[in-house]
């Protein structure tokens, strides 16, 4: 912990009160200088933020101080104010809480940008969700139902997969006690789909990905979201080229840049349905500012269910 500056807003920014900042896997990443876009050190982590804006920089209306938003930043949420673009701001719907808001982001616009826009996820497709216990697998888990796919999920051990079901999954294989391939093959096959799943989303990597590669059927699409087994897989290109597959990176930072409109457009989708319900944000556990290196190791060990925020003030509206 450390006494900085307060940031001030340059043209064109707003100032941001942070009430909470949202946990995740590449926060651990960005830490340790492994990241894909990595800031020079010193720097603050954390990328989702909710908070209130407290001043304008010349050219931004001030209408919004005092606003509830939202926002992705490049790294610096994990502290009290912030000053970003006013174009990164997104007002937070009526009812929302500053946790909510701050767990949905990432978690929820990787799954929703790369099932719908990116694998081309369907009504009736069979979608295989791995680590769908974890922050980001439970948001695949949800977003998956709302496109109308059948979810077969995997997770380790009861409780977890209790989890999974309780979000909405189809199916559940506990990867702790059941061999993945064959229990995906037995599913499909009992319920009609005997050439395996359509799209497999997988955040872990490693062995799971190479089991996933046995059980999707021809044409299939699998969806390289992460590698949270720290095992980063060397596909087999014969049975891509023998079972026609596609294999398709999602890193939503880059996404989200590369595609400003369709970003847009998805955006405005995750929040409508927020709002309505189809889709609930499922915060595991709130930690203080002064926790953040606890909430880390949490990612670390594996022992978070679901996704994990950093509240930054005394507020946890």
């Amino acid at each position: 912990m450390r006494t900085v500056d307060d940031p001030v807003a340059a043209p064109g920014e707003v100032v941001i009160d942070i009430d909470a900042c949202g946990v995740n896997f590449a926060d651990t990443l960005i830490i340790a200088g492994k990241y894909q876009q990595q800031p020079e050190f010193p720097f603050i982590p954390g990328f989702e933020i909710a908070g209130v804006v407290s001043a304008v920089g010349e050219g931004v209306d001030g209408a919004l101080i005092g606003v509830r938003v939202m926002a992705m930043a490049a790294y610096g949420g994990f502290a009290e104010k912030i000053a970003l673009s006013a174009d990164r701001i997104v007002p937070i719907p009526d009812g929302v809480s500053f946790a909510d808001a701050a767990a949905f982001q990432i978690t929820y616009g990787t799954s929703w940008f790369a099932l719908k826009y990116h694998a081309n996820v369907k009504a009736g497709d069979v979608v295989l969700v791995h680590g769908a216990a974890g922050g980001v697998g439970v948001t695949a888990v949800e977003c998956a139902k709302v496109l109308g796919a059948w979810v077969v999920a995997t997770a380790g051990g009861p409780e977890k997969c209790e989890i999974a079901r309780q979000h909405g999954a189809d199916f559940v294989i506990d990867y702790k006690s059941e061999d993945i391939t064959t229990s995906v093959r037995d599913i499909c096959q009992r319920h009609g789909w005997p050439a395996g799943v359509n799209v497999v989303y997988d955040p872990v990597g490693g062995e799971v990905f190479n089991q996933s590669l046995r059980c999707t059927a021809p044409g299939g699409r699998l969806l390289v979201i992460g590698f949270a087994s720290g095992d980063i897989p060397q596909i087999p290109a014969n049975i891509l080229l023998v079972k026609n597959l596609s294999v398709l990176g999602f890193y939503f930072g880059a996404y989200l840049d590369q595609n400003p409109e369709i970003a847009r457009e998805g955006m405005s989708e995750l929040l409508h349905n927020l709002a309505v319900g189809y889709i609930t944000p499922s915060v595991s556990r709130l930690f203080s500012l002064a926790e953040v290196p606890q909430a880390f190791a949490a990612l670390r060990d594996r022992s978070a269910n679901s996704k994990m925020v950093v509240m930054c003030r005394d507020s946890t509206a």
